[in-house]
């Protein structure tokens, strides 16, 4: 089975999600009602970050919250075992804001979906976007990201994977063709699943 291949590397995560920023900011509105909200794990992470280069390049300072969607995904109930489940984290007032959720990798759209449903439990925003890392296509839903770090085609039988310093002590993102064995990892060859400490696009995402 050939190995990983990295489609972004550290400096093309940080170039992406730099112009990710300057759109946001361009495409958002009134820089007083915007927020990031990030969906755990990784997403947060990037939705921290982007929150950084706004105020960086921008002298824009948005609130920053997380969303877990464990429990309003459309399949909790087929998938194997229990839920990892993580705090949410809102402590800001979302109605009539424009909410940027962010995650690392778009796929079929349900967390996506899932993202949407958890956040109008906190209230009415006035407009919701949606930012991604990388963008593999494969939607089951009408759902299209506004902001994307990169478009990746991918076939089925591929996963794409993220890393990101904060967690996984490395920033990268690669494609590989599954199953992979959980026990490899790192940015040079291929890395192990969500549960063992990696980010990875599961199925149904």
């Amino acid at each position: 089975m050939p190995g990983p291949k990295v489609v972004l590397d550290g400096d093309e995560m940080r170039r992406a999600l730099t112009r990710i920023a300057h759109e946001i900011v361009e495409n958002s509105g009134e820089p007083d009602q915007l927020a990031l909200v990030g969906i755990h794990r990784r997403g947060a992470v990037l939705a921290a970050r982007l929150r950084e280069l706004l105020a960086e390049l921008h002298d824009v300072d948005v609130p920053l919250g997380d969303v877990d969607i464990a429990f309003y995904r459309d399949d909790v109930t087929l998938r194997g075992g229990a839920p990892v489940v993580h705090a949410t984290h809102l402590d800001f007032e979302i109605d009539g804001r424009t909410i940027v959720i962010v995650d690392d990798v778009l796929f079929t759209g349900r967390t996506a979906r899932a993202a949407i449903e958890a956040l109008f439990d906190y209230g009415r925003p006035q407009r919701v976007q949606l930012a991604v890392l990388a963008d593999r296509g494969h939607r089951e839903l009408p759902l299209r990201p506004d902001y994307v770090g990169k478009n990746l085609p991918t076939a089925r039988s591929e996963r794409v994977f993220v890393r990101v310093t904060e967690i996984d002590g490395e920033d990268c993102v690669t494609i590989a063709e599954q199953p992979r064995d959980p026990r490899e990892g790192g940015c040079g060859e291929a890395p192990s699943e969500r549960g063992a400490g990696i980010a990875a696009e599961v199925p149904g995402r």
